[in-house]
């Protein structure tokens, strides 16, 4: 039977992911860097792949080092998970969260079942609004914690990035006319707003058919053929079709998800929730051609490829 592998190790390698750094990691995990060089040859050797490579002065993760961060943060979040779950100090309260529904559909299974998990005690309150409400209830103190869409004027701590998709209906030919028919959220949504100046950029004729801050309707309109809309990666359904340059659609900027946090009494939970939404998305993956099956994925390839992540690269050994 193999060995299991070391959780210590896999700590240390997720620490250098994370610094960029062999020496900033070893500050992090109170070793030397020589401890931590040892213990990375270590998990090379129990793994049996190279998990670094040199590039130039700096070490960049490996295929299989990619790999294995994704592997290394499961079985780290499962560990916490279980010991949290055997704690008799563990949390315990309420907390209070909110969410648009667009990100609530594709986001709250996995972060509501992990929390309850690692954090049996605690009660959560959930509520689903549009960030311009959500941000609304954070300074008035009406809740804890909110996941909102980021922008420049909101003091949020940003935990996921999404391309921005044009996205209309596979089964009808909504985009080809010759005035636009557009649903959107009210007028003071950031994507509403970042689809106008690109359709008059494009010098695109469109008219508002449909306003409404509820992600369902929003979709019931994109895939009854009514309109046109624009969408975040996470938040594609079946039976939409994603439009891209070679439609005549221009690049939208990213969407960024952020957190904001309340000024409330309850810090310690506040934080131990943020941290595993930040953790829990960065492990959620996009919606795979067997998820959705009417995507144009053609299209969401090259939208990706426009936004790939930069390679992990860390300074020498």
């Amino acid at each position: 039977m193999a060995a299991p592998l070391d959780l210590d190790q896999l700590q240390t390698f997720v620490m250098i992911c994370d610094t960029g750094s062999f020496t900033r990691a070893a500050d992090e995990v109170h070793r030397t860097q020589s401890a931590v060089s040892m213990q990375m040859r270590r998990l090379e050797e129990r793994i049996g792949k190279s998990l670094f490579e040199k590039d130039g002065r700096s070490n960049r993760l490996t295929e299989e080092g990619e790999r294995l961060l994704s592997y290394a943060r499961r079985l780290l979040h499962l560990n916490r998970e279980t010991l949290a779950a055997f704690d008799d100090r563990s949390l315990e309260g309420q907390i209070r969260i909110g969410t648009p529904d667009d990100y609530a559909d594709r986001f709250l299974p996995e972060i509501m079942a992990r929390f309850a998990r690692s954090n049996p005690r605690v009660e959560l309150t959930v509520i689903c609004e549009p960030t311009p409400g959500l941000v609304e209830h954070i300074k008035r103190g009406n809740l804890d914690l909110a996941l909102v869409t980021h922008n420049d004027a909101r003091q949020s701590e940003v935990v996921r990035r999404e391309p921005l998709l044009w996205v209309t209906s596979a089964n009808h030919a909504t985009h080809e006319r010759e005035i636009l028919p557009m649903a959107f959220g009210r007028p003071n949504c950031v994507w509403r707003r970042s689809a106008c100046d690109v359709l008059d950029r494009m010098h695109r004729d469109y008219r508002v058919l449909f306003t409404s801050f509820s992600a369902t309707v929003i979709a019931a309109a994109v895939l009854s053929g009514l309109a046109l809309s624009v969408l975040p990666e996470c938040a594609l359904r079946p039976g939409m079709r994603v439009l891209g340059e070679s439609d005549g659609f221009g690049l939208l900027p990213d969407c960024k998800i952020g957190i904001m946090r309340g000024h409330t009494a309850n810090s310690e939970i506040v934080e131990a929730l943020a941290r595993h939404i930040a953790e829990s998305l960065d492990n959620i993956s996009v919606p795979s051609a067997e998820e959705a099956p009417a995507f144009d994925l053609a299209a969401l390839s090259a939208m990706r490829g426009r936004r790939h992540k930069p390679a992990n690269l860390m300074p020498g050994w």
